[in-house]
């Protein structure tokens, strides 16, 4: 079951975090469905065709969404501090806490007075935990477990929103994805495709875990029907692709995808987390390692959400015409 197109062209959209790998993606195909797109970013950039830029500056408790917010009737909130590999600041969740949860809670009591409808706030599946184990799923009523400094902000970000739509009456949609790919991606899945395309043997043959992934099309399909379908309002989502793929898996697939042949090799994975431990990469290889799966069924059943592209469809636009190092 999808919105009604006509009522989907009328949506007047505002994206923040629009020059983000996310952002990008969403204001193109949201434009191309005949959306009314603005995107906000922190410095004046180039956006997509059709999409209004405004710079907006730092995001905090304090900035000021007059003009971003005007004539908006649905905020698509990305924008947000970031997993950091290399943290630098004396106190990090202090600096979680002033982007993602004040400045997101600024934002959202400043969308409740322009007049905007609904805000679609793009979390993280980090607010339910870092794994999941034998059996296991997480669903929406999973309990919250965060396990660092970004997951707790977004999970006290969704708690700021709750507040504010019992007090505004703005209608929340929280949107909690697994890990994000697509052509544009960076961080580990990048170093990843970057490896299996040199053609770096790899001691991972032996993995059989599960985690559950999301191509960065599928999110935005599904993030512009959490803004668009009226019974989205005030509910949480878990989205993926879903097909949940062992680390092993998706090695060879995306070898598979780039025409070459994977080098995986037997390794005891003891050793692999030894050598991990004495190299200070146990938390980069307990994600190789471990498995983290979500139940999509609600969006499914609730919105008639389908994700439109495989996880074969969305590794090969991955590394198609991708620049590798």
């Amino acid at each position: 079951m999808q919105t009604n197109l006509k009522a989907v062209q009328k949506t007047k959209l505002l994206v923040t975090g629009a020059n983000g790998f996310v952002g990008k993606a969403l204001c193109a195909e949201a434009s191309l469905r005949g959306i009314s797109v603005r995107g906000a970013t922190r410095l004046p950039c180039k956006l997509a065709s059709n999409v209004e830029g405004i710079a907006v500056g730092d995001i905090s408790s304090i900035t000021d969404w007059t003009l971003a917010l005007d004539g908006r009737d649905v905020v698509i909130h990305l924008a947000a501090r970031v997993h950091i590999m290399r943290e630098i600041s004396d106190n990090p969740l202090a600096e979680f806490r002033r982007l993602n949860v004040a400045g997101t809670e600024q934002l959202a009591r400043s969308a409740a007075a322009a007049g905007v409808k609904r805000f679609v706030y793009v979390s993280s599946i980090k607010v339910n935990g870092e794994e999941t184990h034998s059996g296991q799923v997480f669903t929406e009523q999973s309990r919250a477990a965060p396990q660092d400094p970004y997951g707790v902000s977004k999970w006290e970000a969704e708690q700021a929103l709750h507040r504010v739509a019992k007090e505004t009456g703005l209608e929340v949609v929280i949107v909690r994805p697994p890990l994000v790919y697509g052509s544009d991606v960076k961080g580990n899945f990048a170093q990843m495709v970057s490896v299996v395309k040199r053609g770096v043997p790899l001691p991972f043959a032996s993995i059989n875990n599960k985690r559950s992934l999301i191509y960065v099309k599928n999110l935005v399909d599904a993030l512009i029907l959490c803004a668009t379908h009226p019974a989205a309002s005030d509910n949480t989502y878990l989205v993926s692709d879903g097909e949940d793929v062992s680390t092993s898996d998706l090695l060879r697939k995306l070898a598979l995808a780039m025409g070459t042949k994977p080098r995986l090799f037997l390794f005891p994975i003891f050793l692999l987390k030894l050598a991990a431990k004495v190299c200070g990469k146990s938390d980069q290889v307990g994600r190789l390692l471990g498995s983290l799966q979500v139940d999509s069924s609600k969006i499914h059943c609730e919105l008639g959400w389908v994700a439109p592209f495989s996880v074969t469809d969305g590794l090969s636009a991955t590394v198609k015409d991708r620049i590798y190092d």
